[in-house]
């Protein structure tokens, strides 16, 4: 695990010089001109889904929808899916859940899309169109490099459909790289307030909703920590009666419009004792016992950033526990699931 998150500066930096590939799938989708998306995942790659689901809906202006899976694979559900894209997500394509779910798309009219870091997966044969995240191997449980590919081949994929240039990130290498080295000791300080918690909730609003999901799964399969990610709206909405001293909360926090509502959420809870984190270009102006800054880029992009000192503090405080990341309890690289 420490390995792969530290391949993922120069990781990143080759995705992005290799966007003309993906490009070429967008220009695909751009030409069939879908009137509605879908985004089938699990996992991980169904936080990446999450993250997808707000850049077409801001960016492209389309509707947006998350596949259930199990309608088509337990309940034999055919809807009519002519003219709406389907984007499957799935790093191993090893689960086949969602190679019926894509195989039962493209023959009820969708046009298909498998998003994957394994190019001889059924998967990839069974969509009309496939991109390579190019992460390399991944052989850490616990996904990293991999989640953060494939949220940055997401982007490039919707950035190319509305016409960009990917330029919001032609450094992305080296800003992760930043991000990684500048951390450290502040992710070091909330290993040490965070290694006696039991109880973690993650909250986020807008893109980085996803790394608030993100944080919270690689929190309970590394650390074995009671974790729930909510979004910051949702937190108000209820849940957050429930948080007290005994409660430590990780807020993502970047610059853009989702950051600047995350203030009144992190300051509720704080009122309410929680031991409060903020993560994100935005986290110095949190009210938070701790921070933790990540470099500023456009809001649709941090979450590739933002994720990167969250995975280092779940690898140690997995090490700090007494835990093995890299063997968590009754977990495996592939799940298969119907």
């Amino acid at each position: 695990m420490t390995a792969e998150i530290d391949q993922q500066p120069d990781m990143l930096a080759t995705i992005a010089e290799h966007r003309a590939d993906i490009a070429a799938v967008a220009a695909d989708i751009a030409r069939h001109r879908p009137r509605f998306a879908l985004l089938a995942a699990r996992g991980s790659s169904d936080h990446a889904a999450i993250y997808a689901k707000y850049l077409i809906e801001v960016l492209l202006g389309l509707p947006v929808g998350l596949v259930s899976p199990s309608t088509t694979t337990l309940y034999g559900a055919r809807p009519d899916l002519r003219d709406v894209l389907v984007i499957s997500v799935s790093q191993s394509g090893g689960s086949p859940d969602l190679l019926e779910v894509t195989q039962a798309a493209r023959e009820a009219g969708a046009r298909t899309v498998a998003v994957s870091n394994t190019r001889s997966s059924q998967l990839f044969s069974a969509a009309d169109l496939a991109v390579d995240i190019r992460a390399g191997q991944e052989n850490a449980v616990a996904a990293t490099k991999t989640y953060t590919a494939t949220l940055l081949t997401l982007y490039l994929l919707v950035d190319a459909i509305r016409g960009g240039d990917g330029g919001a990130v032609a450094d992305i290498g080296e800003r992760a790289d930043a991000t990684l080295r500048d951390s450290a000791g502040q992710v070091s300080r909330a290993v040490d307030r965070f290694r006696f918690a039991d109880r973690v909730i993650a909250a986020a609003r807008g893109y980085s909703y996803a790394s608030a999901l993100e944080s919270s799964l690689k929190l309970a399969e590394t650390s074995y920590l009671q974790t729930h990610a909510y979004s910051g709206a949702d937190l108000l909405h209820g849940p957050v009666a429930a948080v007290d001293e005994e409660t430590a909360v990780l807020g993502m926090a970047s610059a853009g419009r989702g950051g600047e509502v995350m203030g009144d959420v992190l300051r509720a809870v704080g009122e309410r004792g929680a031991d409060v984190l903020a993560v994100g270009s935005a986290a110095s102006s949190m009210p938070a016992a701790l921070r933790i800054d990540v470099p500023e880029t456009a809001e649709e992009v941090a979450p590739v950033l933002e994720i990167l000192p969250v995975q280092r503090l779940a690898l140690h405080l997995s090490l700090a526990r007494g835990g093995n990341p890299d063997n968590p309890r009754g977990l495996h690289k592939v799940t298969k699931t119907r």
